[in-house]
């Protein structure tokens, strides 16, 4: 049976995840946030679930949380600290597995007027592509997200894969269908592997997502 573990469980799009994971899947869960016993109280008791509290600037209470999992889902890769600690306790551990949630256009790869729309919405982007490369030299068994822009819709799970390398056209995914693309990792671990991917809704290639 897996262990898995979420890095900023009461993200939102943990939300969707927890759920997923739990119904799909036979794996061990835990959940790792601040003030987590109350902000995830509502799994508390179930057998399968564990709810951790911790913080991922601490390296201890990551060495902690992270020793004895397979898989780890970082639920953010846009922070710098945040993600060589993850990375240091991953490797403490002997945990190899990662999946991070991350953004698009750390590459400069999303293409024409959404390219253009995109950089004036996100202004600069020096520190989350330092802090991707953290991940992209860390020598683990990563899978990085680049995640489109992101909608909630219910019953929606399309998405398209990007491979590194192309251009992003895709202005939008929902945030179900990335616990969607999530859990099929955590199902069959060796998808993605040392990749970083594009994740994008099919038939999106607007000049802004749709929502805007």
């Amino acid at each position: 049976m897996q262990k898995v573990i979420l890095l900023g469980a009461t993200s939102n799009i943990s939300r969707y995840l927890i759920p997923m994971l739990s119904r799909e899947t036979d794996a061990q869960i835990t959940l790792f946030a601040r003030r987590a016993q109350r902000r995830l109280s509502e799994y508390q008791n179930d057998f399968r679930i564990s709810v951790v509290e911790g913080d991922w600037n601490n390296l201890k209470d990551l060495n902690s949380a992270i020793k004895g999992q397979d898989i780890v889902y970082l639920a953010t890769g846009h922070f710098i600290d945040a993600n060589k600690n993850v990375v240091t306790a991953m490797k403490n551990n002997h945990v190899e597995r990662l999946i991070v949630a991350g953004g698009l256009g750390i590459y400069d790869e999303v293409a024409g007027k959404f390219g253009q729309w995109n950089a004036r919405m996100m202004g600069d982007y020096t520190s989350i592509k330092r802090a991707a490369a953290i991940i992209d030299a860390s020598g683990l068994q990563y899978t990085f997200l680049r995640m489109s822009w992101l909608y909630n819709q219910d019953n929606n799970y399309q998405y398209e894969v990007v491979p590194q390398g192309q251009p992003m056209k895709g202005t939008q995914v929902t945030r179900q269908a990335v616990a969607k693309l999530i859990t099929t990792i955590v199902k069959n671990p060796k998808m993605y592997t040392t990749q970083s991917i594009g994740v994008v809704e099919p038939n999106t290639e607007w000049d802004k997502p749709s929502f805007y």
